[in-house]
């Protein structure tokens, strides 16, 4: 894979996730003394205000009906957009608000095939200075493309995009609301790289846009401690997270779907399956409890 120089990017930052609808119950954010910069005192102020975007920013199931673009067009952009993101170690926040700035992008706004590789780059280049420590440039973003794009033609469309999105960054990620869900699961790493890993496929299935993050990192939060341990989605992480067990099981169903068609590579889009199966990634994605019944059981359940 390709290896360009860019400055190491520094290790998780804060989480902003915290708990929804606790204004009259404890701080569901687990006490982390190892992470001084954790916001303990405004986690539930924050986390209401990302539910409430989610609310006002939500993306239509189905957008791209009618439109040049289509589904699977989309899963092979993110596809390499994951790529980019492990070759250019970045953050997973900058993964998944390049993914929410492509999707809010993509459903207002006509996008030719010929200029879908260079949304998703420039989307990629906006999240990377609003993530990463130290943020991509265009010209880096211009030899990935093998300069189908200039730099001039990244900043270009960066202003486009940023007047399209009325210059609104603000958004609610599952990799924020994930944090919060596992802490208050109490999870150990196994079970942590597990959801990350089943939540991670959800961002390539364009049947899932319209799913709020929230709800599918509770899912993938759900089934990992299932697949895992056998473990019940418990009163206390209904309470904090505001979703019982059927209220994500939709969710849980397109994401074994999804492990399902990467498992029997009925996808070409693989890059997050081997992403996962490195040893960085304790090879989660390799694990013989993702060909279990309890996946297959789910991805039976979903309308192919």
């Amino acid at each position: 894979p390709m290896a360009i120089p860019v400055c190491a990017p520094s290790d998780d930052v804060m989480s902003q996730a915290c708990a929804h609808d606790l204004l009259h119950v404890e701080n569901v954010v687990a006490e982390d003394d190892n992470d001084p910069e954790y916001p303990h005192d405004y986690a539930k102020d924050i986390y209401q205000y990302l539910r409430e975007l989610e609310e006002n920013l939500p993306v239509r199931p189905k957008y791209l009906t009618g439109k040049e673009i289509s589904g699977k067009m989309r899963a092979k952009l993110i596809d390499r957009l994951v790529q980019l993101q492990i070759n250019f170690e970045l953050q997973q926040n900058t993964l998944y608000m390049s993914v929410a700035i492509i999707d809010c992008f993509l459903q207002d706004n006509a996008v030719s095939k010929k200029m879908l590789q260079l949304v998703g780059v420039t989307a990629v280049f906006i999240a990377s200075k609003y993530e990463e420590q130290c943020p991509l440039c265009a010209a880096q973003l211009a030899y990935v493309t093998n300069y189908t794009y200039t730099a001039r033609q990244i900043i270009q469309m960066e202003v486009k995009i940023l007047q399209a999105l009325d210059f609104c960054l603000s958004r609610p990620l599952a990799s924020e609301f994930l944090k919060m869900a596992l802490e208050v699961a109490k999870v150990n790493t196994r079970e942590r790289v597990l959801a990350k890993y089943l939540m991670e496929l959800s961002i390539v299935d364009y049947d899932m846009v319209h799913f709020p993050p929230s709800k599918i990192a509770a899912a993938a939060s759900c089934l990992s401690l299932k697949l895992l341990n056998g473990c019940k989605w418990t009163q206390t992480l209904q309470r904090h997270t505001s979703y019982t067990e059927s209220d994500l099981l939709p969710v849980m169903q397109h994401i074994a779907k999804n492990v399902v068609l990467v498992n029997k590579s009925t996808t070409k889009t693989q890059a997050i399956k081997k992403k996962y199966a490195s040893s960085k990634n304790t090879e989660i994605s390799t694990i013989e409890q993702l060909n279990s019944s309890v996946i297959w059981n789910l991805a039976r359940s979903v309308n192919k």
